[in-house]
């Protein structure tokens, strides 16, 4: 089997605080995306994410958490955003990673993993779906609570081929 591509398809550096990172007219010709987020400056900083602007209830996800001393896990179902992927947890050099599984396919529901590791060695990981048979063109992070994503804040969009 051949090795994955992964082709950067944008990159964005906040150069000022900002409320959203928007990734749109993703372009289709993938077979699935990876995102990666990195946060070097704020201690407590939450994230949401919704796609393809959609507000309806059509947002669910399950997720574990660990810190070497302790395991917990939770879930919602029929948000109209994922919010709380991180809640307070998304702590200063602390990494995301989501991956979108056939994001361009009309057929059926998307299916997405994540995990997010803190630099205080909390870890935490989770699936979502998004309960459309939309494909995704756009995927929108917003800061939690009305916070700004800091200068800094970067976030990574990749295309895996087919």
């Amino acid at each position: 089997m051949a090795t994955p591509t992964y082709d950067l398809l944008e990159s964005v550096t906040l150069a000022t605080a900002a409320s959203s990172v928007t990734f749109s007219s993703i372009d289709q010709n993938y077979g699935d995306l990876i995102l990666t987020c990195n946060n070097p400056a704020v201690s407590n900083l939450g994230l949401e994410l919704r796609i393809n602007g959609d507000t309806g209830s059509n947002y669910n996800l399950v997720r574990m958490i660990g810190n070497g001393s302790g395991a917990s896990s939770d879930s919602s179902i029929n948000a109209n955003k994922w919010d709380y992927l991180y809640s307070s947890r998304f702590t200063k050099d602390s990494t995301f990673s989501l991956s979108l599984m056939d994001y361009s396919a009309t057929d059926k529901h998307k299916s997405m993993l994540y995990k997010l590791g803190t630099a205080s060695s909390q870890i935490i990981a989770g699936a979502l779906r998004w309960a459309s048979t939309s494909a995704i063109n756009e995927i929108n992070l917003l800061a939690y609570d009305s916070n700004n994503f800091p200068i800094g804040f970067t976030a990574n969009l990749y295309g895996v081929a087919k």
